[in-house]
């Protein structure tokens, strides 16, 4: 009994963790596509400050 929950809770967590890294990729195309837009552009007033 203990075999079968331990292996139900290693598949929650390995479910929850490949969510989140596929969350992480989409945030980071999104952020990628702003920053490129900002790039591209190329305006004399920058939108962000470093």
């Amino acid at each position: 009994m203990f075999i079968i929950l331990a292996v139900l809770v290693l598949a929650l967590l390995f479910g929850l963790a490949g969510f989140t890294i596929h969350l992480l990729w989409v945030i980071a195309v999104i952020l990628l596509v702003i920053w490129a837009f900002g790039f591209l552009t190329k305006s004399r007033k920058r939108w962000y400050r470093w």
